[in-house]
C-alpha cells in the first residue's frame, strides 16, 4: 500500500518545451524561497562542461527519463516541505516523457510529495536549441500530455496564457500563498 502524499508549499510550473518556464521562473525569484531549475536541462548541462555531447547523453532516451525522474525524486526528497519553493517541471512531468518515450508511465511515483498548485503555460513559438530538441509534432504531444499527467493526478491545473511576463508573474503571484501574493498589494 502506497503512503500518503506529503503536503507541501511546492509550486510547479509545467508547460510544452518552449513555453517561457524558465523564463516566468527566474522572474518569480524574489517571491519564492527557492527556484528550482528543470532538471533535465541541468543534467544535459553537467554533462557537457564533462565534455560529453547532448547526441551521447540522450544517445539512449529512455535511460536518459528514467535518470532525469531519479534526480527529480532525489530533489524532492531532501527539499523541505515547509519552504515555498517553485520547480520548473516536477515529477508528473516524467509520466509524459515516459510515455512519448515508450516506457511504462506506470512506474513513475508522482504521488510522494503534493504540489500546492500546478502552473500549466500555454506554449509561445517553438525555438530548439541544444537541449530542447522535440520536433513540432512530439511538442504537441507533449502539451497534451503534460497537462493530464497533473489533472489526472488529481490537480486543478491553472492555465497560463501566452501574454507578457509581466501578466504571468502577476496571474501566478495572485494564486501562491502568503507574502508572495501580498506583493501584488
Amino acid at each position: 500500500m502506497e503512503p500518503a502524499a506529503k503536503t507541501t508549499r511546492w509550486y510547479v510550473i509545467t508547460g510544452a518545451p518552449s513555453s517561457g518556464i524558465t523564463t516566468l521562473a527566474c522572474a518569480l525569484k524574489p517571491y519564492a524561497d527557492r527556484v528550482f531549475p528543470e532538471i533535465a536541462r541541468a543534467y544535459l548541462d553537467r554533462g557537457i562542461k564533462r565534455g560529453r555531447t547532448v547526441a551521447e547523453l540522450r544517445k539512449d532516451e529512455a535511460a536518459f527519463q528514467k535518470e532525469v525522474l531519479m534526480l527529480k525524486l532525489g530533489r524532492e526528497r531532501r527539499a523541505r516541505r515547509d519552504k515555498l519553493y517553485i520547480f520548473e517541471r516536477g515529477v508528473p512531468d516524467s509520466i509524459a516523457y515516459f510515455k512519448i518515450t515508450g516506457l511504462d508511465a506506470g512506474t513513475v511515483k508522482a504521488d510522494i510529495f503534493r504540489y500546492r498548485k500546478v502552473f500549466y503555460l500555454d506554449p509561445l513559438e517553438y525555438h530548439r536549441d541544444y537541449a530542447r530538441t522535440e520536433t513540432n509534432e512530439i511538442r504537441d504531444v507533449l502539451s497534451r500530455l503534460l497537462f493530464s499527467s497533473y489533472s489526472d493526478l488529481g490537480y486543478e491545473v491553472i492555465r497560463v496564457p501566452a501574454v507578457s511576463v509581466e501578466e504571468r508573474v502577476r496571474m501566478v503571484l495572485s494564486h501562491l500563498e502568503g507574502s508572495a501574493a501580498a506583493a501584488l498589494g
